[in-house]
């Protein structure tokens, strides 16, 4: 499947939607223990991982050229934002660290992953998922910091004010990748048409 800048990050946007729908109304409208939901979403990723490479024998983002390896990739993409959502409302709320220092945290571990990679050569692939996995929970801590009430540790911009900030950064985000292709391997950009 070709790529495109647009379409992926629509589609990463609505499942992202979904992934932290169904974490939030576990924890909210079903009383779902949130240190039970990351436990179950940590394990149903790390099961979706292990299928995806015996059957293909590659992770790599790189390599999601047929049906099967896309259909896994969104399935880790999906459970990677209900764990986020979980995990990030664990670490804040339920550990009482706050949004911010929880913010915090994700950048710093996503940071450490950086530097194992590039400094002692950590394999990419792993890098790679490890580090996507922790942006979804410093994304949570981020919307939560700006959206929620002073009283509870925001900022109080509220969802609707959060939800178009963030909405701005990313339809600039997917401009920028439009047109300039930065997120288009060699490969690919042989075989794309322009645009």
């Amino acid at each position: 499947p070709a790529y495109r800048a647009g379409v992926y990050w629509l589609a990463v946007a609505l499942i992202s939607v979904v992934g932290t729908l169904i974490s939030d109304n576990l924890t909210d409208n079903l009383g779902v223990p949130l240190e039970l939901s990351t436990t179950v979403f940590a394990i149903v990723l790390a099961v979706v991982f292990v299928v995806w490479y015996r059957r293909e024998r590659t992770l790599s983002i790189h390599s999601i050229d047929t049906l099967s390896r896309e259909s896994f990739y969104w399935l880790a993409v999906l459970f990677t934002f209900a764990l986020g959502t979980a995990a990030g409302d664990l670490v804040a709320e339920r550990m009482s660290l706050g949004y911010w220092v929880s913010a915090l945290l994700f950048a710093l571990a996503i940071a450490a992953v950086a530097v194992v990679h590039f400094a002692l050569g950590f394999d990419v692939v792993w890098s790679f998922w490890i580090a996507y996995v922790l942006t979804r929970p410093l994304g949570a801590s981020v919307g939560d910091y700006l959206s929620q009430p002073t009283a509870d540790g925001g900022l109080g911009l509220g969802t609707v004010v959060t939800s178009v900030l963030f909405l701005g950064v990313i339809l600039g985000l997917v401009v920028f990748l439009t047109v300039t292709r930065k997120d288009v391997t060699e490969r690919e950009r042989v075989t794309l048409p322009a645009g």
